[in-house]
């Protein structure tokens, strides 16, 4: 399926038909347009790329090999910077028009949906916050805190070994969560309702596939 590419608005919750109550993250989807086409007997696979429009973007941010691009989409008026790529089936291709915008009636309400996103950075993190480390005990003359403990033997192998976890940079890495379910779709405003949480903060870009 062609992916979609769209912002975190916010959280909220609805209740369904039991009164139960549903915790959702609302997306602000599109515009997206088709930029280009990737067939398999001139690029070796199929796949589409899409190009996320957002008012923010001015003619002054995107250079002159961009704009070429869009030309050739027949977009050139759209100031579009953010592009991904999607895998998909010939058949699929066949039915798909360059520069054209893809319209939200592509989902339905009880879909299931993967979300990538940069999670939330949070600067540099210490042991127990980065890696749930215990603590040592806090009473009877203890030194040992919040301390890693030993990073390796003292004469062999002499060093510490790579990817041993220590405290260092925390969060800011992409993340994807799966099968998200669709529970509210607006088309008018673009917006759409998935169950559950979605990575990143408040205005994060996102990228939404099936």
């Amino acid at each position: 399926m062609i992916g979609f590419l769209g912002i975190k608005l916010d959280m909220t919750q609805i209740f369904n038909d039991q009164g139960l109550a549903i915790p959702i993250t609302v997306i602000k989807v599109g515009e997206c347009f088709i930029t280009q086409i990737k067939k398999h007997n001139t690029d070796g696979y199929n796949s589409v790329q899409i190009g996320y429009y957002d008012n923010w973007n001015s003619s002054k941010k995107i250079n002159n090999s961009i704009k070429g691009h869009l030309k050739k989409a027949n977009i050139f008026d759209k100031n579009i910077k953010i592009f991904r790529e999607f895998r998909l089936e010939s058949n699929n291709i066949k039915s798909l028009e360059l520069g054209e915008k893809i319209p939200l009636s592509f989902l339905q309400v009880g879909d299931k949906l993967n979300v990538i996103g940069y999670s939330i950075g949070k600067g540099f993190a210490g042991y127990q916050k980065r890696h749930n480390f215990s603590r040592g005990p806090m009473s009877h003359g203890s030194k040992n805190h919040r301390l890693p403990g030993s990073i390796g033997a003292g004469t062999t192998p002499g060093r510490v070994y790579p990817g041993k976890k220590m405290a260092g940079h925390l969060g800011n890495r992409k993340t994807t969560i799966k099968n998200l379910e669709i529970v509210l779709i607006d088309i008018e405003k673009n917006v759409i309702g998935v169950k559950g949480s979605v990575p990143g903060k408040t205005g994060n870009l996102i990228s939404i596939y099936k």
